[in-house]
């Protein structure tokens, strides 16, 4: 399985109606966890294999007025933490073999500097309560 993680970033004030790049910078701190299961085919088992944990953490500063190729500095971490194999094999929680996954659950937000937050792009699915 080969499970690439790209995100993507508007660079203009997505609930306005102009389009001016207005980007400054990104930060984005996630954490996951990634089990590797074999499944039995005659019995629907599933057996963890390996429990790995990783975080990606993240600050971009953006001028979107320099040239092409030049716009977006990484200010840090440079170093990523490495995936961390955990010692003793974790259960796979059963909300996380149900929908909403992490993707579907994924929620666009504004947030300007003053004034109030605004969800630009909603879960393609609600969270279970």
């Amino acid at each position: 399985m080969n499970d690439n993680f790209y995100p993507s970033v508007t660079w203009g004030i997505p609930v306005s109606d102009g389009n001016l790049p207005m980007l400054s910078s990104i930060w984005r701190d996630q954490s996951f966890t990634t089990w590797l299961v074999a499944i039995n085919q005659t019995s629907s088992e599933v057996l963890v294999l390996q429990t790995v944990r990783w975080r990606m953490r993240l600050h971009i500063e953006v001028d979107p007025d320099r040239p092409l190729g030049q716009r977006a500095r990484l200010l840090e971490p440079i170093a990523q933490e490495q995936p961390q194999v955990v010692g003793k094999n974790e259960p796979i929680p059963s909300n996380a073999m149900l929908k909403p996954n992490a993707n579907d659950a994924q929620v666009l937000m504004w947030r300007p500097r003053t004034g109030e937050a605004v969800v630009v792009i909603p879960p393609k699915h609600e969270p279970l309560l």
